[in-house]
């Protein structure tokens, strides 16, 4: 004789939740990549002459390519290759700026402008409209930043598509030691919502405006 098998109603309350925010965080990724893309495109035209005129004068003021491609990690730990105007010079070892020892030495003519008004990042719309990054997310760590990654993987912060600027960011950027970003990682990661996102590219703004958080 078999007997029924019945599900508990506190196991079918939580899988009911469980059920609800994985599709809350489907719906959630869906609009987040909707206004990726509409801000992307909207943008796009806007930026259009001063990315051809910062291309221009990084051509003109240091030889190399006008673009630096470097390996990035993105969502899920995988590699991609991410844009920037090129603000160092040749032959600058691929590492965190901060680990240089001295990065000024390394920047080209246009280089500290560019990197302390963000312009540099400039081209990462590219990688937006292309999925590897959104506009709000934790910044892409370096393929070789392996204390950053292995601690974000341990927080799950690694689910998370990168963005082009986040809530460690806007609390401290090259000031904040690794341990604390990725705490800030985290904040978002629980937090993350449309408004929050908002809140944090308003913050971005102001953070630009002011220069705040640079250290090269």
């Amino acid at each position: 004789m078999h007997r029924q098998l019945t599900e508990s109603p506190a196991h079918a309350s939580h899988t009911t939740k469980v059920l609800c925010e994985q599709k809350a965080r489907r719906v959630g990724s869906y609009a987040k990549r909707t206004f990726d893309l509409a801000l992307g495109f909207f943008l796009l035209p806007l930026l259009s002459i001063p990315i051809a005129v910062i291309a221009v004068a990084v051509k003109l003021t240091s030889k190399g390519s006008i673009l630096y491609w470097s390996d990035r990690v993105g969502r899920d730990n995988r590699i991609f290759r991410m844009p920037k105007f090129r603000t160092m010079n040749l032959g600058t070892p691929e590492v965190a700026t901060h680990l240089l020892r001295d990065p000024e030495a390394h920047l080209t003519m246009m280089g500290s402008f560019l990197r302390k008004t963000s312009l540099d990042e400039l081209p990462q719309i590219y990688s937006v409209l292309k999925g590897d990054l959104s506009f709000v997310g934790p910044r892409p760590a370096l393929h070789n930043q392996n204390d950053l990654v292995v601690l974000r993987t341990e927080r799950g912060v690694h689910e998370l598509i990168p963005g082009l600027t986040g809530w460690a960011q806007v609390n401290g950027r090259d000031d904040l030691p690794i341990p604390l970003k990725v705490e800030y990682d985290c904040e978002y990661l629980r937090k993350r919502a449309f408004l929050f996102d908002i809140k944090i590219l308003y913050l971005t703004f102001l953070k630009v405006i002011r220069r705040e958080g640079v250290a090269h």
